[in-house]
């Protein structure tokens, strides 16, 4: 009976406890839900008009089916870039200590802070038409603006930050001394990698992976600059937005939409939600 009350007791306290800490999140829950609101509303809104525009007939629309076709193909590749050179680099910045790691990690950062469209203007000073870089690409037939590669360049830029951060998050998220175990176990660094250090961080990786790709899909400012042409869906919505107006992006909207929720569904399976005890 003493452990009963004792038990029944610290579950009461626990109850206590937890009463406390709701009523204390009442403000900050009202001050969210403000913002969610925000969020929510103007989603809400353009469901509701959808039903009266013909989105199949304006998804019959070549220059529509070309961008998106454009954006499906051109936001993997940068994703996959960003992936193989950003998880190395990730880890680097995570594991070692050397001079210049905090320029190199405000480097990281610089298209995650800098406007995209100046972004765009960064790379035209190296991949531009008349830059040596540039001028050797057109020359062996692969020109790095208006075209593909551009968008690529592009869209790399801008969302490949993106993985770095979040991967390198993972890889401080792993205890160094699983990997010192590893190798005192005869695992050789690049194997410690493999079988300690990337499976205990996949999950942070995979989330930077996802959101890298939703980036590189909905980048304009640096594309634009870049490779107005050939269309991906973000320019293509304010080509249509110009001369058209709001009616003629709906198609590409949705699009757009649903790969970004497709990708918030993919980051909660594969992050899972933190629960409170």
């Amino acid at each position: 009976m003493i452990d009963g009350d004792r038990n029944g007791g610290a579950r009461l306290g626990i109850g206590l406890e937890y009463g406390r800490v709701s009523s204390g999140l009442a403000v900050p829950a009202l001050l969210g839900a403000v913002l969610l609101a925000y969020f929510l509303v103007p989603f809400v809104v353009f469901v509701l008009q959808i039903g009266s525009i013909d989105v199949l007939e304006r998804f019959a629309d070549p220059a529509v089916r070309t961008a998106i076709r454009n954006s499906l193909l051109t936001a993997p590749v940068s994703t996959a870039i960003a992936t193989v050179f950003g998880v190395p680099l990730a880890y680097v910045l995570s594991r070692a200590s050397f001079r210049g790691k905090r320029l190199v990690e405000a480097a990281v950062v610089i298209p995650l802070v800098v406007p995209p469209i100046v972004g765009g203007v960064l790379l035209l000073t190296v991949v531009g038409r008349y830059t040596p870089i540039g001028a050797a690409a057109a020359a062996l037939g692969v020109p790095l603006t208006d075209s593909r590669a551009g968008v690529i360049l592009a869209q790399t830029f801008v969302a490949a930050p993106y993985l770095v951060v979040t991967a390198k998050a993972g890889f401080d998220g792993v205890d160094p001394r699983l990997e010192e175990a590893a190798r005192s176990m005869g695992y050789g660094p690049l194997e410690t990698i493999r079988a300690v250090s990337l499976p205990l961080a996949r999950n942070a990786i995979a989330a930077g992976i996802v959101l890298t790709f939703v980036r590189a899909l909905g980048e304009f400012g640096a594309t634009m600059m870049v490779a107005y042409n050939p269309r991906t869906m973000p320019t293509q919505i304010r080509v249509a937005y110009i001369s058209e107006g709001l009616e003629a992006i709906v198609p590409i909207a949705l699009a757009l939409l649903a790969v970004t929720l497709l990708a918030v569904v993919a980051v909660r399976a594969l992050v899972g939600t933190p629960r409170n005890y």
